[in-house]
């Protein structure tokens, strides 16, 4: 993404970000595995409307990776101090899958609740997922795998966990995403996605719209559900012939359905 802005957050760590457009400010918080970039285009048919600003969250696209393993609400903390730092005032969120959980963590703090104005919330995560028998069977089958190492010294604990983790069935137990993983990412993985946030939900009295791909696999429409039942104050709205990125799939459509939220 080319003519990046860098924002110097604690520890000098260096956040990525792109400006477009003016008016009333609109941060767009992209999914895990992905970056700002995908939400680009996205800001460019809002940039008439709102000044759009587009972040590589830590770890993603042209953003470092953090010194140590955050949490949701590290990544939270992140945003409202950009927000404020720049002194946008009240400000608008369009987030994505991963960018989700971020949105309802913030919405749900003191904070936020004089920080950000609207939300736009597509393809969210946080919601606590429907699992399979297989999905049990492998957790279940990891922990037993790693109980005999717990009971080690420290230094032998983790050398032997290392190498457990880089035995072909430690892969093909863990998800896609964990597998492509290293380090602090991989430990940053693990904390944000076994964090559910239904508690978040009547804590959040923004107007919410849910803007959600008819056939989402990754965030499916009974999490969408949860979250407007949840929040006092969202409405769901679902785009036929539309995944997980709707707003990728049905552009034109997306957008129309955005510019007339954020126009109210």
């Amino acid at each position: 993404m080319p003519n990046n802005q860098t924002y110097r957050y604690k520890k000098g760590l260096s956040v990525s970000y792109r400006v477009a457009g003016e008016g009333k400010p609109l941060v767009l918080l992209h999914g895990w595995g992905s970056s700002g970039e995908v939400m680009w285009p996205l800001a460019g048919q809002l940039s008439d409307l709102r000044q759009c600003y587009v972040l590589d969250l830590p770890g993603f696209g042209n953003s470092p990776v953090p010194d140590r393993p955050w949490s949701v609400d590290d990544y939270a903390d992140l945003v409202e101090q950009f927000i404020t730092d720049r002194e946008l005032g009240e400000t608008d969120l369009l987030v994505h899958s991963f960018g989700g959980r971020i949105a309802l963590k913030l919405c749900a703090r003191p904070e936020g609740k004089t920080l950000i104005g609207k939300v736009l919330i597509t393809g969210g995560a946080g919601m606590k997922p429907k699992r399979s028998a297989s999905y049990y069977l492998k957790k279940y089958t990891a922990k037993l795998l790693k109980a005999p190492f717990l009971l080690l010294p420290p230094a032998l604990r983790e050398k032997g966990l290392a190498k457990l983790r880089s035995t072909s069935l430690w892969k093909v137990l863990g998800s896609g995403d964990y597998r492509q993983l290293s380090g602090v990412m991989r430990e940053t993985f693990v904390k944000t996605v076994t964090e559910y946030l239904e508690p978040c939900l009547p804590e959040i009295p923004h107007e919410v719209l849910l803007l959600w791909g008819q056939n989402d696999r990754a965030t499916p429409l009974y999490q969408a559900r949860r979250m407007e039942e949840g929040i006092e104050q969202a409405a769901l709205v679902v785009v036929d012939h539309a995944g997980h990125y709707a707003f990728l799939d049905r552009p034109s459509h997306f957008a129309s359905i955005a510019r007339a939220f954020f126009e109210e």
